[in-house]
């Protein structure tokens, strides 16, 4: 299966639009995600909850604007609204490593969710964001009145602990080729559409985005796409990705 002619502008395959996934997205050593997705403000008392945005200031924020950046000092969390944020790392030599793609009902900010210490890596908006900023003075007073409130944040915290900690073993254990195969395995899961027998991932990712996931570069990712390509695994184009052999990239990966 091939990919149809159409303009760069707007990219189907067979009828299957390109979207996006409610889900958090972040590497796993096995291609079982973290199960669980917190609401941080959605099992909240609606009374509760007023109290909570009331509290709040809402933020909006266009495609490539900083929540914080790494090495600025912390000061509260902001809970996504709409949209998508990237949380990722930058090392001494500028490259960088992305932790993870936060969806709504996710917070960032953390580990110190107060104030206080500086930040150890950055979050910004992949596309037009809303978020709800809730300092960290007002964070602590809130908790103190909302004990489901506090748990909430337990639980938005564990599941950050899970990701970071499966990032690592991931990062820890694969090598860079297998990475690579098992990143495209795992936006199929996230992201993909089965049709003709083939997996299409209907969010699209630029192969810098990819390299910064895999802790790879720019260039060797293109050149083993094209070679996964040319062996019969994938097909590509305009940062659209079709799986055309899962069993045998799935060998590839292991």
């Amino acid at each position: 299966m091939k990919f149809d002619q159409r303009g760069r502008d707007e990219i189907r395959v067979a009828n299957v639009d390109v979207r996006t996934s409610d889900r958090a997205l972040y590497i796993t050593e096995s291609l079982v995600e973290v199960q669980e997705n917190p609401d941080f403000l959605g099992h909240l008392k609606t009374a509760d909850r007023l109290k909570v945005v009331g509290r709040a200031i809402q933020r909006t924020y266009a495609p490539g604007m900083a929540f914080f950046r790494q090495g600025e000092q912390h000061d509260g969390i902001y809970v996504i609204e709409s949209g998508l944020v990237r949380s990722f790392y930058t090392s001494p030599s500028g490259r960088e490593i992305t932790l993870a793609y936060w969806t709504p009902g996710h917070f960032v900010g953390g580990p110190q969710i107060f104030r206080g210490g500086e930040h150890m890596w950055s979050s910004i908006a992949v596309e037009a964001s809303r978020a709800l900023w809730l300092p960290g003075q007002e964070l602590s007073s809130l908790i103190r009145d909302i004990p489901d409130l506090a748990l909430g944040l337990i639980e938005g915290l564990v599941h950050k602990g899970k990701c970071y900690s499966a990032l690592l073993q991931f990062l820890g254990t694969r090598p860079m080729s297998k990475r690579l195969a098992h990143l495209i395995l795992t936006l199929a899961e996230h992201y993909g559409a089965s049709i003709d027998g083939n997996i299409i991932i209907t969010r699209k990712y630029t192969h810098e985005q990819l390299a910064s996931m895999i802790g790879a570069t720019r260039q060797w990712v293109s050149i083993t796409l094209e070679r996964m390509e040319k062996d019969g695994l994938i097909n590509q184009r305009d940062g659209v990705f079709l799986v055309t052999d899962r069993s045998r990239l799935l060998e590839y990966s292991l």
